[in-house]
């Protein structure tokens, strides 16, 4: 069973980071770092919280499909990526989660990004 898991885990964070292929690349950075940082936070937690997080990403994976796909459908070419975080589930959260839910937030829509991403046509060798 564990390996299992172990499979089920790695294919998820494949997809999410496959699919952050379809974000402008500053918010694909952002978040391709984020993935990165909460499944490894996350790697040592018990069963029960483990599924939680497991279901959660493979909802944010299925709305951000949805999203990539309309955005290439669409008539206007303008992309809308993201979704309303519901009270409930924010009411869900602990301290730890609101701060990092703050900070990622603050990071999204800063004027001046962090990240600063140019794509080159030309492979660098």
């Amino acid at each position: 069973m564990p390996g299992r898991h172990v499979l089920r885990v790695r294919a998820l964070y494949k997809r999410i980071l496959q699919l952050h292929r379809a974000l402008p690349p500053d918010l694909k950075a952002l978040g391709d770092q984020y993935v990165k940082d909460e499944f490894r936070r996350h790697k040592t937690v018990g069963s029960g919280e483990a599924q939680r997080f497991l279901q959660e990403w493979e909802a944010y994976a299925a709305v951000l499909q949805q999203q990539a796909k309309d955005s290439r459908h669409s008539s206007t070419g303008i992309a809308c990526f993201g979704t309303s975080l519901p009270e409930e589930k924010l009411n869900d959260f602990r301290d730890e989660q609101i701060g990092q839910l703050q900070e990622l937030m603050q990071e999204a829509t800063k004027p001046n990004r962090q990240f600063s991403i140019t794509e080159s046509t030309k492979p660098k060798l």
